[in-house]
């Protein structure tokens, strides 16, 4: 990710940036979310990006950067928190998750190599490990197994099926920390990967089959469209379904792409799009505000482009 802003930005902390993705369990409650973003904020370079909270999802995605000597301590200490504010014991929400945080997954964005994130995010799973007594389980470049790269592999059954099975099925038993999820804040999936961006298209449906359907055509994994992940949701508040999209790899299918395949889906089986939305952060690069889901796009802001973020942690 190669650009002028962000080589600035390296020149003033002299030793790279990285970026950091938490997913929490917890989208109702804002001043939760508030406090888990002043935790991160708390420590030195540390700068928070982006802070997305979904209701129907009951998830929240905090992005942010520091410095790689600054990264784990920020990061851990945001887990530790959720810990303690989130109750996976009473949680309710649509999107699969392991636990208070679900994933925690480490970016490169300059002066940084993806090997230098495997590292992060390994120390950043041992203290996890160690201090909280969470089970940890390593995925995309970060994974131990193959069977853990994919991230979908991981969190299968989420938390529920994992409760039974982590002490008593060896494939399930975690990467480090012991063989019990703990018992409010569950279990977490720390990754290393590249930058990616959660695409959503919501449609004018209550009908949760047909998102599902939808994300199933064309999920890379069922032969889709490449490096992309999909998943149908129902967002009761509004009532509306909504396909979840992660682009993994952007530049082979981007926004545009992934757009008109929901597009063909829908229209095929008679469903109009209501809006489209981005999660977290966008590269510039990425964006063609001429394409019909640019103008469908929730609540976008300059605010949502990572580069013009980046200049506010100046």
């Amino acid at each position: 990710m190669e650009n002028t802003q962000i080589g600035n930005r390296q020149s003033a902390i002299g030793n790279g940036l990285v970026e950091c993705v938490p997913n929490f369990s917890e989208g109702r409650k804002k001043e939760t979310v508030e406090r888990l973003a002043q935790a991160i904020q708390s420590v030195e370079t540390a700068c928070v990006l982006d802070t997305h909270i979904d209701p129907d999802h009951n998830r929240s995605v905090i992005t942010f950067v520091a410095t790689p000597d600054f990264i784990v301590e920020a990061a851990v200490r945001a887990v530790a928190l959720a810990a303690e504010l989130i109750d996976m014991r009473v949680h309710q929400g649509v999107h699969p998750r392991l636990g208070a945080t679900d994933v925690l997954p480490f970016v490169p964005v300059s002066g940084v190599a993806m090997a230098d994130c495997v590292e992060l995010a390994h120390r950043a799973g041992r203290r996890i490990a160690e201090e909280l007594s969470i089970p940890v389980y390593f995925y995309e470049s970060a994974a131990l197994k193959p069977d853990r790269v994919n991230l979908e592999d991981v969190r299968r059954g989420a938390l529920e099926l994992l409760r039974d099975q982590i002490a008593t099925e060896p494939a399930r038993a975690p990467d480090a920390g012991p063989l019990v999820v703990h018992e409010s804040a569950g279990a977490i999936a720390v990754g290393a990967r590249p930058f990616l961006i959660a695409f959503n298209v919501n449609l004018a449906t209550r009908d949760v089959a047909v998102a599902r359907q939808i994300a199933r055509v064309i999920r890379a994994r069922h032969g889709g469209l490449p490096f992309v992940k999909a998943l149908g949701f129902e967002l009761s508040s509004r009532g509306l379904v909504q396909v979840s999209m992660n682009l993994v790899n952007y530049e082979t299918t981007g926004m545009t792409q992934a757009y008109q395949a929901v597009r063909a889906e829908a229209s095929r089986l008679g469903i109009e799009i209501v809006s489209t939305e981005i999660v977290g952060l966008v590269p510039e690069k990425a964006l063609d505000r001429s394409e019909e889901y640019f103008q469908n796009l929730e609540d976008f802001s300059v605010d949502k482009i990572l580069e013009h973020r980046l200049r506010s942690c100046d």
